[in-house]
């Protein structure tokens, strides 16, 4: 009876996140070889499936990196993923249920790895961590996992967390003991960086810039600890440290003449989070127009899986523009056309890899935006922006 009652609360905590644990229908998939194509693009780059990994995620950008480490000890990008699903909005995770997916330096161990997940196949990336539990943040069982569908998740198409999965796999079998998934809210660019300046969260993502540049400096895994509630970053010699000195110097210019040139603070809030432009002609292709809501069709499901949410999707983020005392300016903001977008010349289809510089989305200038929130609330977008900012 003992036996039945745990395993329902597991059950519970799994549905509380991602619902990404469970019995599979397939006993096998988790053993799936590496796609020939991407052993193909590892040897074409001197890599090997047996290589330790590293992974970075970005959320405006909807895009998951993987990494191998070669034999020099340094880390070369093998592929980049499109994320086709995560929820919440720019920011870390704070507490249980808010959908938010989590902000930061991770650990991914074996025993993360969850083979009969209910959305195909998932890894714990190990939220909350040290610095989530020194700031008193909760919540359990954040993945990434397969399917198009997220509650505080990163989700990727089936066939691309099958390879990724795989990946994974091959590195511990290797010997690697937990790769470090790094997660951020967008590329730690000086135009991301300016643009989102007077963000309330613009401190805690300066601390991960600081990972951010050592990484892409050195080209080696960061050591991670938490000094007084903040990341601190170790590793490298004093040359390393120079150049990660002088990286910072030279985007702190660069983020600086940008403001001085006009570039206009901004926040961008999402009805429910967003997900790669691949994704979203194909969703714009089989989607039904239903008041404030959008159906699904059969052929969109075949391909993306369960997709949540999709009018929240549909909607795409709200660009608001701020004033000097970081309160929104009411009378200009921007949608960005989500469902609008066409896939940009050249790019692979969802579940492939995707060029690293990607087509911006479209922007259509209104006045006073009244979209109706996702999930029927009758509250538009402005209205969750101004209760974002505690308006």
């Amino acid at each position: 009876m003992m036996k039945r009652i745990a395993l329902a609360a597991s059950l519970m905590l799994a549905l509380a996140a991602c619902q990404a644990d469970g019995v599979s229908t397939s006993s096998t998939k988790h053993l799936a070889p590496i796609p020939p194509a991407t052993m193909s693009l590892m040897a074409s780059k001197g890599m090997s499936q047996n290589d330790p990994i590293l992974m970075r995620s970005f959320k405006k950008e909807s895009e998951i990196e993987v990494w191998k480490r070669g034999r020099d000890g340094k880390y070369a990008l093998l592929k980049t993923y499109p994320m086709c699903r995560w929820s919440g909005q720019l920011g870390p995770k704070i507490r249980e249920g808010d959908r938010q997916a989590p902000e930061g330096f991770y650990t991914v161990t074996p025993a993360a790895m969850n083979p009969n997940s209910q959305l195909y196949l998932s890894f714990n990336l190990g939220y909350p961590n040290e610095f989530d539990r020194a700031h008193g943040r909760t919540g359990s069982h954040l993945m990434v996992h397969g399917s198009c569908s997220s509650m505080g998740c990163f989700a990727m198409t089936d066939e691309a967390i099958s390879e990724v999965y795989a990946l994974s796999r091959e590195a511990f079998a290797s010997g690697q003991r937990g790769f470090q998934f790094q997660s951020y809210p967008f590329r730690m660019t000086a135009e991301n960086l300016a643009k989102h300046r007077l963000d309330p969260n613009i401190a805690f993502w300066k601390n991960l810039k600081d990972g951010s540049d050592y990484f892409e400096i050195a080209k080696e895994e960061p050591r991670v600890s938490v000094v007084n509630r903040q990341y601190a970053f170790g590793g490298g010699d004093a040359s390393v440290a120079a150049a990660v000195a002088q990286k910072r110097q030279r985007d702190e210019q660069e983020v600086a003449e940008l403001v001085a040139k006009g570039v206009q603070p901004i926040r961008l809030v999402y009805d429910d989070g967003g997900q790669h432009q691949s994704f979203r002609q194909v969703l714009a292709d089989n989607t039904r127009s239903d008041g404030a809501s959008l159906a699904v069709d059969a052929s969109a499901r075949n391909r993306l899986g369960d997709v949540s949410r999709p009018e929240a999707l549909a909607a795409g983020p709200q660009e608001i523009i701020l004033a000097a005392n970081g309160k929104p300016k009411q009378e200009t903001s921007s949608t960005l056309a989500y469902a609008s977008q066409k896939e940009s010349a050249g790019q692979t289809r969802a579940g492939g890899t995707v060029q690293r510089t990607l087509a911006a989305p479209a922007a259509t200038t209104v006045a006073q935006p009244t979209v109706q929130a996702a999930g029927g609330e009758g509250r538009s977008v402005l209205g969750r922006m101004l209760s974002l900012f505690g308006g």
